[in-house]
């Protein structure tokens, strides 16, 4: 089973959390492909995501898509360990952990910045790129 992490290619921190979850996914679980990709819009309409309201992370998993601080912590629950501790947090009720999390999504920007293009993987991480 593979999962898909779709994420919003110019954002710096979103790049940074990329490489976070692949340096933490030793098993290989996940795929990355940008949220500007064409495979990103494929899997957004799919699901029936509307990239305005979700513009840094979804996770499709088992063809269910996760969006905010679900697919945040789904993806910890997969990580090596320490990761998966913090799934946790999936006990405090989705519209007060989703107020934190759009809050930071929000200032994302601002705080780390934005890229003019989407990452390039690197050669060695590439094929876990869709």
């Amino acid at each position: 089973m593979v999962a898909t992490v779709l994420f919003d290619g110019v954002c710096n921190f979103c790049n940074g959390a990329v490489n976070f979850v692949i340096a933490r996914d030793k098993a290989g679980y996940f795929k990355f492909a940008p949220l500007q990709s064409e495979i990103g819009e494929q899997l957004t309409v799919k699901h029936g995501i509307d990239p305005a309201k979700t513009d840094s992370i979804v996770l499709v998993e088992d063809d269910h898509a996760y969006v905010h601080s679900t697919a945040a912590l789904k993806i910890a629950r997969r990580l090596d360990r320490p990761w998966p501790i913090f799934y946790a947090v999936m006990i405090v009720p989705r519209p007060i952990r989703d107020v934190a999390y759009k809050l930071f999504a929000k200032y994302r920007y601002k705080l780390f910045g934005r890229q003019d293009a989407c990452m390039i993987p690197t050669p060695d991480v590439r094929e876990r790129f869709l």
